[in-house]
């Protein structure tokens, strides 16, 4: 038996990661389940929640597996790659890479011309990384897996293409000149006979430019025919190739009763070059953004070990030691202070160039720069957990994603290449049988695939996208894909909570009033201040700081329930306690004029009563609305946007409110659910696009539901996971900054695309009726991509708005 089971042999073996799982009951069910499958052994590990299944044949394939597991109740969890793509050359190559992915059960692939990546997920069991890695190779690319040690690689291979792609363009250019000097010479000279430069010349010296220096686009149209597409490496080498070898022909047959193009062919070569040399510089700075937030990353750490202070690499500090931090130092990882008082620069995380106080207990950020003061701090964020880091893979991850509007460039972009090569073909034939002259008609053919360009195209999109995130990123504002980016340029109207979001959700209590003679105010406090230790609603703070400043330790609760846009419950010394809102007690009497004063002034009021029936204390909390809030709703208001506070208070305290922010509709008393229906109502409009504004575990299923949801960046994890805009600097400000930003890209992007469609409209036509010379062709050709990343990079031009609105220009 044992002999047996030592010599099977495994076909195949499969590591799934794996959702559902809560025991080990559930690990067993689905050990079981699989084992049913011929020839499968299964191993499930529910620490790691991960299954490891071998296939011992072809009986079973990895998608019974998977359909094995879903039908068990259980999910097979899919995995994120981030592939390094070389080779790639125009829209066309990052098409076919996406359709050769897709084609692949289980992958979504986004292919992003710009920055030369491919991100995807795909199902574990369905695909794997080698299959992946392999299917992007046999289409005729370079493919490999990008991780975060080989960033300085990356660079290095980069800056090592960069210096190549200058040499030849010198050598090209070099080779090329004399023949473009002999061009303009000979301009307006009746005989083709008299050559400035003997043909036998110019033939040596187009040749290393078209075999040597150009043999890059023989490879890469040999690649992407062989790999079922074609794309402008094709179109170059044929176009060039036509001119090189007719010129070649009547050269070496002495045929001097017939032109020559020996400079377009090296012209065209060398101009192409040029373009790729422009192309990458300007497609590298587009990058910078990450660049510049990977360099903010501290290198080395002070920590206390046996009560000395040494240095360390940052990236050996663990989750509990304690750092210190010397004046003027950068931080090196998220954490808590522990001792001290300082001030500390946050402008590369937020955009706010104000320092930020910093005590005892606050938190502090990896790469912010501490001001005047020592500080003591615990760390609590390290390596990948860190706020840098998630905005750096954040900002990846969107510079990564693919905008809706993309769409229509990639349809075209997939079948623009063999679309020009039937154009010259048909140029070809019309002018040969309308004047029955082979070299003109070739010609005109040549200038008609050199002109052709679907690298404008394929740039359009991405490079705006890529600027626009890093800009964002560098104002505190967190993208989390492209089509976020495009839809919040295009929101018509806009909800915006009120706690934390309008107001500081900082809220404290103003105003106690004990109800019943057994519980004075002090017992009263006591009582809901214990109830409030199990709540994280902001409200709760204001409870809990009050109780701390008048030295009262809150006591246990205990059956612990929330009822979301009502208050919450549970038991407390003994005492079965509701705290929430008076409406909430239906029957119960509160004391009216009180609670309308407080409300009129704005103030949230809150009762405490016993087994739903007997008061014990009422109680106002005042939240100051931000300063700039007022200042953000009339901008956005001057935007042309709709806005509307959504709120769970009083009609009177929310009229309050909006007064103060300068709204004029709200929507009172809301629910958390009435939230997402209210969001639904607003989207119901015809062609309204609503965003929506929270903070709190409350507002998430309004986020969700809108088609933009923005969380203010000191809201809760929940919150912030489902919106598609984090506001890392929690100011209202922050929403007009993204929805200009996404406005000002969006804009770029319509430039782009409209330059890109016009250049091929106008130029194609005009190389088929003989009105363009293919040097010319070829220089418009290599400057239209270059002019559609420039026109990108201008978007480093935006900036936020600072303080009380003001612009910085």
């Amino acid at each position: 038996m044992t002999e047996a089971l030592s010599s099977k042999r495994v076909f195949r073996v499969l590591d799934l990661p794996l959702g559902g799982m809560t025991c080990a009951a559930c690990a067993a069910r689905i050990e079981k389940a699989l084992r049913r499958l011929p020839d499968v052994e299964a191993s499930v590990n529910l620490a790691s929640e991960r299954a490891r299944v071998e296939l011992l044949s072809e009986r079973t394939t990895p998608g019974e597996v998977v359909k094995r597991i879903e039908a068990a109740g259980y999910s097979v969890l899919p995995l994120t790659l981030e592939i390094a793509v070389e080779g790639m050359t125009c829209a066309a190559c990052a098409v076919r890479i996406e359709r050769v992915l897709q084609k692949i059960p289980g992958v979504e692939a986004a292919v992003n011309l710009a920055s030369e990546r491919v991100r995807l997920r795909y199902s574990p069991g369905l695909a794997d990384e080698d299959e992946i890695l392999a299917a992007i190779t046999r289409a005729g690319f370079g493919a490999r897996r990008v991780e975060g040690a080989s960033r300085e690689e990356e660079k290095a291979r980069r800056r090592e293409i960069f210096r190549r792609e200058q040499r030849d363009f010198c050598f090209a250019a070099l080779l090329t000149l004399p023949l473009v000097a002999q061009m303009f010479v000979m301009t307006g000279t009746e005989s083709m006979s008299h050559d400035f430069l003997p043909r036998w010349i110019q033939m040596l010296l187009a040749a290393p430019v078209q075999f040597w220096l150009g043999a890059r686009f023989y490879d890469g149209a040999w690649k992407s025919v062989r790999g079922g597409g074609a794309n402008m490496d094709a179109l170059v080498a044929i176009g060039t190739s036509a001119a090189f070898f007719f010129s070649a022909f009547v050269t070496l047959g002495g045929r001097h009763d017939l032109p020559v193009y020996f400079e377009a062919s090296a012209a065209v070569v060398t101009l192409v070059l040029l373009g790729r040399r422009l192309e990458g510089g300007a497609k590298a700075r587009t990058l910078e953004a990450i660049e510049s937030l990977v360099r903010l990353q501290p290198k080395i750490a002070r920590v206390e070990r046996d009560g000395r202070m040494i240095e360390i690499d940052a990236e050996l500090l663990n989750v509990g030691d304690v750092f210190i931090v010397r004046p003027g130092e950068s931080i090196p990882v998220d954490g808590d202070v522990v001792d001290g008082v300082s001030s500390v620069n946050e402008a590369m995380l937020t955009g706010e160039s104000l320092p930020v106080a910093k005590k005892t207990d606050d938190r502090v950020f990896a790469a912010t720069v501490n001001g005047e003061g020592l500080l003591r701090c615990r760390a609590t964020g390290v390596g990948a957990s860190t706020l840098l880091s998630g905005i750096i893979r954040l900002v990846a991850e969107a510079q990564g994603s693919k905008a809706p509007v993309q769409r229509l460039a990639d349809r075209i972009s997939a079948v623009f290449v063999p679309i020009v090569c039937v154009l010259a073909v048909l140029t070809f034939t019309f002018w040969w049988v309308r004047d029955g002259v082979f070299s003109q008609a070739l010609i005109n053919a040549v200038a008609v695939l050199v002109i052709a360009c679907p690298c404008a195209l394929g740039l359009a999109t991405p490079t705006a996208i890529m600027v626009g995130t890093g800009r964002g990123a560098s104002a505190g504002i967190l993208i989390k894909n492209a089509a976020a980016l495009e839809s919040a340029g295009t929101i018509t109207v806009l909800a915006l909570d009120k706690t934390g979001t309008l107001t500081r959700g900082d809220p404290r209590i103003t105003d106690f009033l004990a109800l019943s003679p057994e519980v004075d105010a002090e017992r009263a406090l006591f009582l809901a201040a214990g109830l409030e230790s199990g709540s994280e609603h902001p409200l709760a703070k204001a409870v809990l700081r009050r109780a701390d400043e008048r030295g009262c330790a809150p006591p246990a609760v205990e059956d612990f329930r929330a009822h979301p846009g009502k208050g919450i419950e549970g038991v407390v010394a003994g005492r079965r306690l509701r705290l929430g809102s008076p409406e909430w007690f239906s029957g119960v009497d509160f004391p009216e004029k009180e609670m309308n004063l407080w409300r009129g002034s704005g103030k949230i009021v809150a009762a405490l009563v016993e087994d739903g029936a007997r008061p014990l204390a009422l109680m106002a909390m005042s939240d100051p609305i931000r300063e700039t809030s007022r200042v953000a709703v009339a901008r956005l208001r001057a935007m042309g946007i709709r806005v509307v506070m959504l709120t769970g208070d009083n009609r009177v305290a929310a009229a309050a409110i909006a007064e103060q922010a300068g709204i004029d509709e709200f929507r009172a008393g809301v629910s958390p659910a009435e939230k997402s229906r209210e969001i639904g109502a607003l989207r119901a409009g015809e062609g309204n696009c609503v965003g929506m504004v929270g903070d709190g575990i409350n507002d998430t299923p309004a986020l969700a539901a809108a088609d933009v949801g923005f969380a203010m960046g000191a809201g809760s994890d929940s919150a912030i996971s489902v919106a598609d805009v984090t506001l890392v600097r929690g100011d209202p400000l922050g929403v007009v900054d993204a929805i200009r930003l996404s406005r000002a890209t969006l804009a770029k992007i319509r430039q782009n695309l409209f330059w890109a469609f016009i250049y091929n409209l106008l130029g194609i036509p005009l190389a088929a009726f003989g009105l363009l010379n293919p040097v010319i062709a070829g220089a418009a050709m290599a400057m239209s991509s270059v002019s559609v990343v420039s026109n990108s990079l201008l978007l480093k031009r935006w900036r936020a708005f600072e303080g009380e609105g003001l612009q910085k220009e």
